[in-house]
């Protein structure tokens, strides 16, 4: 299986004719993301992993294209009819060939002030896992972690941790539009240092490149 990455928090895996596409939003270019693709998972609304006028084409494109998001995005994206399911954290369900596992239920907290919304983790063919906008541990084993190593709603301590909990021999940095490059060095090397021990290897992972898993 190939995993390749389409920018920010947008990744799409290949396997024998088979594409799935995960969180395809406005900092990606969703639309080379969704070309062809099977189905598509949502983890939450916001807009840097929704790109709801793409997901619209591409549905408009190809009427065989599922997609899967939390019932509140399940929900502005009726207008697909059955091409749309709502899904909740603790299902197993097939899209677009691939087994997915859902897991959280919850964005990470941004502000007190700022509303939580609904938010999954996915865990692709028991080997790929992404989280969202969450640290949520998935309680079983994971091959390939999609770290998200900058956010409004983390700091560089809870991205770390969260890579040590996983324990995943592979990490590939997710949700990194907005970082600039020293901060990118500055949290790739604590990650080396600090996860590492733990059997932890982090590999930086540039947009468009395709990574076996």
């Amino acid at each position: 299986m190939d995993l390749t990455k389409f920018g920010h928090s947008c990744v799409r895996l290949t396997e024998d004719g088979r594409t799935l596409v995960v969180d395809p939003g406005i900092f990606s270019d969703a639309a080379a993301a969704l070309e062809n693709a099977d189905a598509v998972l949502i983890t939450h609304e916001h807009a840097d992993h929704l790109d709801a006028e793409a997901v619209r084409a591409a549905a408009a494109h190809s009427s065989d294209l599922r997609i899967f998001a939390p019932a509140a995005v399940a929900q502005t994206l009726s207008d697909l009819g059955d091409q749309v399911r709502a899904v909740d954290p603790g299902q197993t369900f097939g899209a677009g060939g691939f087994a997915v596992r859902t897991f959280g239920g919850q964005h990470a907290l941004i502000h007190p002030a700022i509303p939580i919304v609904a938010n999954l983790g996915y865990l692709i063919d028991e080997a790929v896992y992404h989280p969202g906008d969450s640290f949520t541990v998935p309680p079983v084993p994971v091959r390939t972690l999609l770290l998200p190593t900058a956010a409004p709603w983390s700091k560089a301590a809870e991205v770390i941790d969260f890579a040590v909990a996983v324990r995943a021999p592979q990490v590939l940095q997710i949700h990194d539009a907005l970082i600039t490059d020293a901060y990118a060095s500055i949290v790739e090397g604590h990650l080396d240092r600090i996860a590492g021990p733990f059997g932890v290897t982090f590999s930086h992972w540039a947009v468009g490149e395709a990574v076996p898993v």
